[in-house]
């Protein structure tokens, strides 16, 4: 599986006014839900707030992969998301995030779900990616950075 295969253009989107983790993390379900009609963001929000409650997916270096299990959902669907200003995450370092990979998993996927956080966290953990990204300056040029 390649990150082109569950992200798509629609999905990314550069420099969002986000200024608190829940606000982020609404205007994630709010693309998402724009991506998939059959969605509703209040369902998209609460399996992302379902997980950040059982700790936060900041993964460090000023990056989150938060990430949620959805009934109805048939296959994995991903956004990406960066933001104008950084945002307190709790993350594991303490350091606010400005890059945001969300995922989404059909509920009984157990097994892919953790090989497709695996495939992000790899791809997130590479220097020249992040740079990419950070200096992107339009949706487009976002998502040509993570799936180069």
């Amino acid at each position: 599986m390649e990150i082109k295969d569950i992200l798509s253009p629609d999905c990314t989107h550069c420099a969002v006014q986000g200024t608190s983790k829940k606000r982020i993390l609404e205007i994630i379900s709010q693309v998402v839900s724009d991506h998939l009609p059959s969605l509703e963001p209040s369902l998209i929000l609460s399996s992302l707030l379902c997980r950040e409650k059982m700790g936060s997916t900041g993964i460090g270096n000023g990056i989150a992969i938060p990430h949620g299990r959805i009934e109805g959902l048939e296959e994995v669907v991903a956004a990406l998301i960066t933001s104008d200003t950084t945002v307190e995450f709790d993350a594991i370092d303490n350091k606010p995030v400005d890059i945001f990979f969300a995922i989404f998993v059909p509920e009984g996927q157990a097994e892919g779900h953790l090989q497709t956080l695996a495939m992000i966290a790899g791809k997130l953990n590479d220097k020249n990616t992040i740079k990419r990204i950070r200096s992107a300056r339009g949706n487009v040029q976002l998502f040509e950075a993570i799936t180069q």
